[in-house]
């Protein structure tokens, strides 16, 4: 059932979906913790990204998705699929096998400052010095968070995946963000996951091999992280991306690390060192920073039009035709 008009076309919507994608992506980490490394990197993407598939499946029978009409925008929208869904997350699943989450979570969220920083001298959304300084602000609680919580493994090797692997993430949110002016969300996500699905069986034989030892809770969680902080957040991830400039958008993700701290303390009863609760203060505080003045703009441009009130809610081109039901 859909909302109603006037809250379908809510100039903060986006930003509780988008606030809604990070709590599931925090809770990721919180599953990993928990469940321990069972599977080798490319049999967990396999697992992960194969049970996103199967979750998006109903949209594919209920023709939601629409294949792109030239060739070089399908091969455009799998490459960016194989990038996202495939190679980022093995990557990121070699990169924690050799350093610990907490130092791989400061590593991977360069992303957010790559991205601002290109979103404003490329797509022209500008840079401003409130949206830097609340990143600078934000990353520096996670240093403080890796610093509280880093059991000091380090490996010099896991260090360059989680490079490779934040590269992998700002391209691909800077790619997707070009992508949605031609392909509505929803299809978008739908055939990215397909074909990091496809990238990924090639993996099958280690999935195969590994199945069996690995406990079936820790089956369980990666195929909800497949559902959930996968398949149904990327849908969201995607109608957020359509409505708000990509450099301010993506340095929401930075309030990941402290959301992940609060969720294991909820969740698994893991009491924050007061380094770590300081550094998720800073996270909350330098993403507040960066975003709060772009939703308080959005809220009083509805404001101060009140036209937009009735704003036809209908899917605009390169707009999920979900709408808000996402």
């Amino acid at each position: 059932m859909s909302l109603p008009q006037n809250l379908r076309t809510h100039p903060a919507l986006p930003w509780i979906a988008a606030l809604a994608v990070m709590l599931m992506w925090a809770s990721s980490f919180v599953v990993i913790r928990a469940g321990g490394l069972h599977l080798s990197p490319g049999a967990m993407s396999l697992l992960r990204i194969g049970a996103a598939a199967v979750a998006l499946l109903p949209l594919v029978v209920l023709g939601r998705v629409r294949v792109p009409r030239t060739g070089r925008l399908r091969v455009a929208v799998a490459v960016w699929g194989v990038a996202w869904f495939a190679a980022y997350t093995i990557v990121l699943n070699a990169s924690e096998a050799l350093i610990d989450a907490a130092t791989a979570a400061m590593v991977v969220n360069i992303a957010p400052l790559i991205v601002a920083v290109v979103s404003g001298a490329v797509f022209g959304e500008g840079l401003p010095p409130r949206l830097i300084a609340g990143v600078l602000v934000a990353f520096g609680g996670i240093a403080l968070i890796t610093v509280a919580t880093s059991t000091g493994h380090v490996s010099g090797l896991g260090i360059v995946l989680g490079i490779v692997a934040a590269l992998l993430y700002a391209g691909s949110v800077l790619a997707q963000k070009r992508l949605l002016a031609h392909i509505d969300s929803t299809s978008m996500t739908v055939i990215g996951i397909g074909a990091g699905f496809l990238a990924c069986l090639p993996y099958s034989p280690q999935l195969v091999s590994e199945f069996g030892d690995v406990p079936r809770g820790f089956v369980i969680a990666v195929i909800y992280m497949g559902v959930f902080p996968t398949a149904v957040a990327f849908l969201v991830w995607g109608y957020a991306l359509t409505r708000t400039p990509a450099g301010v958008l993506t340095s929401s993700s930075l309030l990941v690390p402290a959301f992940t701290v609060g969720l294991a303390w909820l969740l698994l009863g893991e009491m924050p060192p007061l380094l770590a609760g300081i550094g998720g203060i800073l996270c909350v505080t330098g993403a507040g920073f960066a975003i709060v003045p772009s939703v308080v703009a959005a809220l009083r441009s509805r404001r101060d039009d009140p036209s937009l009130e009735h704003t036809d809610p209908s899917p605009r081109h390169g707009e999920s035709p979900l709408r808000v039901q996402e």
